[in-house]
């Protein structure tokens, strides 16, 4: 699979496994606001989904996510070189010249993506992250601890927890190997859920109220950091920016 995004993630595993999270483990994690506070039983298994599409969810439910919102904003001294970020922290999109910035440690010196400056460390958080005419992109959460000097695979095993959209219509949860995501609509809003205690990641095409993608039986150990990537301009084709939105209560 080639992808014009290649300073993104240089290497990959193909194949397509089932995803790992179903509908019912989120309803029974968000049936009621006590819910939210139980632990799961045996929260590092998994389950197959019988098929990659999204799955529909209540408004309520959304809106039990969405009262976890935090501001969050970018941090320009992690951003690549070629990044252009917005004054107000809040958009950010591949350029085609590299800036003479100090290579400081939290840079990001291969790999197109910059973070939010906001990290966590306990508790829930959610932000909403606008996508709409992009071809691709990636999305998630990380830990502090990642190589940032060197490309690398997006995986939990390496501290990414993620999902990404190459080639304009080609989705991926990158779980170490990637799960193929087939959604039968392009989302132009993804909502990012995060329950670190639970050890919760979880993706929403917020105007559809539907879920993506859950990470569950997660880690996490250290501080978690909102992650963005633009990927490549592609010679224009996929020059609009990731624009971190306002979370409104649908």
């Amino acid at each position: 699979m080639t992808s014009t995004c290649v300073r993104c993630v240089t290497r990959f595993s193909t194949q397509n496994l089932s995803c790992t999270s179903t509908l019912s483990s989120l309803r029974w994690l968000l049936s009621s606001d006590s819910q939210l506070n139980r632990k799961p039983a045996a929260a590092a298994q998994s389950n197959k989904c019988p098929n990659q599409e999204k799955f529909p969810v209540t408004s309520s439910e959304l809106k039990r996510v969405q009262q976890y919102a935090v501001d969050v904003t970018l941090d320009p001294d992690t951003a690549y070189p070629e990044l252009i970020l917005s004054d107000d922290g809040k958009q950010v999109n591949h350029g085609d010249v590299r800036k003479n910035l100090p290579d400081n440690p939290e840079r990001f010196s291969k790999s197109v993506c910059v973070l939010g400056k906001q990290s966590f460390t306990t508790g829930r958080f959610y932000f909403e992250v606008q996508v709409k005419r992009k071809t691709e992109w990636t999305l998630g959460v990380v830990r502090e601890s990642i190589n940032r000097k060197r490309s690398i695979t997006l995986s939990p095993q390496n501290g990414y927890w993620t999902i990404w959209l190459r080639n304009g219509n080609e989705y991926k949860a990158l779980a170490g190997p990637p799960v193929r995501l087939s959604l039968k609509s392009p989302p132009q809003k993804v909502g990012v859920f995060v329950d670190y205690e639970e050890g919760l990641v979880s993706f929403y095409d917020v105007d559809a109220a539907a879920l993506i993608y859950s990470f569950t039986g997660c880690s996490f150990t250290e501080k978690l950091f909102p992650y963005f990537s633009p990927c490549n301009n592609d010679g224009g084709k996929n020059s609009s920016p990731l624009i971190i939105s306002p979370v409104r209560v649908i």
